[in-house]
C-alpha cells in the first residue's frame, strides 16, 4: 500500500471524527497518518506489516486519551449545579418570610457568588435563627429551621 492511501485514509477519518463528536474515531485517522509517513520513510514494508503497525498504534493512542489525558479535562466546577451547591448550606435568618412574602438568609461565605438569597418557609423564622437549605423554588430558596 502507497504512503498517500495512509495519509488520505486518516485524514478522512479524522474528518469523520467531526461529525462524530466521540474523539475516539480520531486515534483510528492519527494511527493512519502516522503509518503514512513509516511507508514514506520505508516503502518496502509489507501490507501486514503495516496493519499490524496500524492496528497497534490507534490502540495505544486511543487508550492513551482513555487513560491519561480525557480525566485531566473533566470540569470539577459546580458551574450548572446550583441546586447541589445549594442544598444543605446553613445561614441565619435576617428577614423572615411572612405569609406569601419572601425573606432573607446570609451565608458566612457566598455561595454561589452571593452570600444573601431571598428564601421561603414553612417553618415559623425569627431575626437571628439558623436554618438550612432543604430545596430551590425558582430563585428563592426553600429553608427549614435547625
Amino acid at each position: 500500500m502507497s504512503y498517500w492511501l495512509w495519509m488520505s485514509a486518516g485524514v478522512a477519518l479524522m474528518i469523520v471524527e467531526i461529525f462524530i463528536g466521540s474523539f475516539f474515531v480520531f486515534w483510528f485517522g492519527l494511527a493512519a497518518v502516522l503509518v503514512g509517513f513509516v511507508v514514506l520513510l520505508v516503502p518496502q514494508l509489507a501490507v501486514a506489516a503495516q496493519i499490524t503497525i496500524w492496528a497497534l498504534l490507534s490502540g495505544v493512542l486511543a487508550l492513551s486519551w482513555f487513560r491519561y489525558v480525557k480525566p485531566l479535562s473533566r470540569d470539577r466546577t459546580k458551574a450548572g449545579l446550583s441546586r447541589e451547591a445549594l442544598i444543605g448550606q446553613v445561614g441565619q435568618v435576617l428577614q423572615p418570610p411572612t405569609g406569601a412574602g419572601r425573606g432573607t438568609i446570609r451565608f458566612p461565605a457566598p455561595v454561589l457568588g452571593s452570600d444573601e438569597w431571598q428564601i421561603l418557609s414553612e417553618d415559623p423564622l425569627a431575626i437571628g435563627d439558623r436554618a438550612h437549605v432543604t430545596d430551590l423554588s425558582g430563585n428563592a430558596l426553600i429553608v427549614r429551621k435547625m
